[in-house]
């Protein structure tokens, strides 16, 4: 008995201890979920409420809703946020996270990131380009119209659909169109301060301009044209329909009063179309002089007018943003008209009488009063006019079609004053060797008249000093220089052409 007073006893003093020392010892904490928010990889605080801060982002900036037309307003990116258990009461309000965020950051909203990625060439680096647009229709159709500014609306949905009818007479056909860009869209929440496109119309001048400024415009007056239009801002009439898709040639209509595009288009994309093509083309006469004693003494008469050739050619070619490569591939011709050469015959001890007409950009024309030869075998394909191109004056014809290796002859006789045959057969755009030129010959002939013969092969025929005859093999055709298929560049010039001297109009020669 005693025992269990004892046992008792003792079981009674741990029972008084137990209270004793609950009564010291703080009671332990229940551990809560709270989130910890982080600004790119920065911790900036605790929040128990995740809905709560997202909403206030969303409610505060009402601006931006609007501006953008949108029901939900983003964190920046860079944010996150991950829950936790913790111990931890250091929680702050979702209000004091907030203005955290706005201060050392911005928000977005959903929409479109669009990467175009320009492959490296020869003479430019990879670029990148990001566009972002709210909704990707809006790309999708900026892309369309980008297209069908350079492709006709219809000729673009028949190839798209696979319902391009087969040439008949002439006509053309797209064989493959596709961009150089490689263009990846992809979800993304896009920072506020981004540039975001929110219309077709805008993104579609982007494309074309590479800014969203306004564009240069001409007011129309009265007896504008196109061409006069084109002429006067130094843009040639492929460039002014480009600009402004909606007139459809050369010989739209204009009212006066309305506005015409004559910016220069500085692309983003770059549109490759590959195209067959059968088309009739004219083939210049050329022009020859005879002696007729029966004549009097200093006169001249046109004996034999002299008329345009025409042949019906197919070939195949590349257009690169609405302007064709100097390349072409001749399938096949078929003379419909043979040329017939003017003959003037001059009496006795004629003296020729040179002038200048000067009409047209640069020099215009000029009558040389002298006959000149074809520079290359017909038919050809003349794939750049003495226009302008790009902003600068082309002051030559580009000639194709007669294919690489084919020969040049000298229009008339005369001396080779200058020569160069150091560049590679094939050059690119942009290239520098020759001067631009690549591989290239000059004529000096009477009353000091300059022909010169550019992009040749390096195997040149003749060389400075060598006198030559009309109609003389004085090289081969090539794509040396700053070139983008084969062709040769040629240009007729009243003094030392790059040394002083003028160029003129190469139809002067066969007009």
């Amino acid at each position: 008995m005693k025992k269990d007073k004892i046992l008792i006893g003792i079981f009674g003093v741990f029972l008084i201890l137990c209270f004793v020392i609950q009564g010291f010892v703080p009671k332990t904490k229940n551990p809560k979920s709270v989130y910890q928010v982080y600004l790119n990889g920065e911790k900036i605080g605790l929040v128990d409420n995740k809905e709560e801060l997202l909403n206030l982002i969303n409610e505060e900036q009402q601006d931006i809703r609007n501006t953008y037309s949108v029901r939900q307003v983003y964190p920046p990116n860079g944010f996150d946020i991950e829950e936790y258990v913790t111990y931890d009461e250091n929680v702050v309000s979702a209000n004091n996270i907030y203005q955290k965020i706005k201060e050392q950051s911005d928000f977005t909203v959903e929409g479109y990131e669009v990467t175009i990625t320009r492959p490296k060439t020869e003479n430019e680096e990879e670029k990148v380009t990001k566009i972002y647009v709210l909704d990707d229709e809006i790309y999708k159709e900026a892309e369309k119209r980008f297209v069908t500014t350079f492709v006709d609306e219809k000729d673009f949905y028949a190839y798209i659909n696979n319902t391009q009818e087969a040439i008949r007479d002439v006509g053309s056909i797209i064989k493959h169109m596709e961009f150089e860009e490689n263009i990846l869209i992809k979800k993304a929440y896009i920072s506020t301060k981004e540039k975001i496109f929110t219309n077709a119309n805008e993104l579609t001048q982007y494309l074309l301009y590479g800014t969203t400024e306004p564009t240069e415009s001409y007011v129309v007056k009265k007896g504008d044209t196109i061409s006069s239009i084109a002429e006067a801002s130094k843009l040639n009439v492929r460039e002014l329909l480009i600009a402004n898709p909606r007139f459809k040639s050369e010989n739209a209509i204009l009212a006066i009063g309305d506005k015409v595009s004559n910016s220069i288009i500085n692309p983003l994309l770059t549109l490759y179309q590959e195209l067959r093509v059968t088309e009739d083309v004219e083939q210049a006469f050329t022009k020859k002089t005879v002696i007729d004693n029966s004549m009097r003494y200093n006169t001249s008469k046109i004996t034999q007018n002299g008329v345009t050739g025409l042949a019906r050619i197919t070939q195949e070619l590349r257009v690169v943003n609405g302007e064709r490569t100097q390349d072409t591939n001749l399938i096949s011709s078929v003379t419909i008209r043979e040329a017939v050469e003017e003959i003037t015959s001059v009496g006795p001890t004629y003296t020729y009488n040179p002038s200048n007409f000067g009409h047209g950009s640069a020099g215009g024309t000029y009558n040389t009063g002298l006959d000149w030869g074809w520079p290359t075998k017909t038919p050809y394909v003349i794939t750049t006019n003495y226009e302008w191109r790009w902003g600068s004056f082309h002051n030559a014809l580009d000639i194709s079609g007669t294919g690489f290796g084919s020969p040049i002859y000298a229009a008339r006789g005369g001396v080779v004053v200058e020569s160069y045959s150091s560049c590679a057969n094939y050059g690119w755009y942009g290239s520098m060797c020759g001067g631009s030129y690549g591989n290239y010959v000059v004529i000096q002939h009477e009353n000091n008249f300059y022909t010169m013969y550019a992009h040749l092969k390096t195997d040149l025929q003749v060389g400075v000093g060598s006198k030559v005859n009309r109609g003389q093999v004085i090289g081969y055709m090539g794509s040396s220089g700053s070139s983008t298929g084969t062709h040769l560049h040629f240009g007729f010039a009243v003094g030392m052409p790059n040394h002083g001297g003028k160029w003129y109009s190469p139809w002067s020669l066969y007009q």
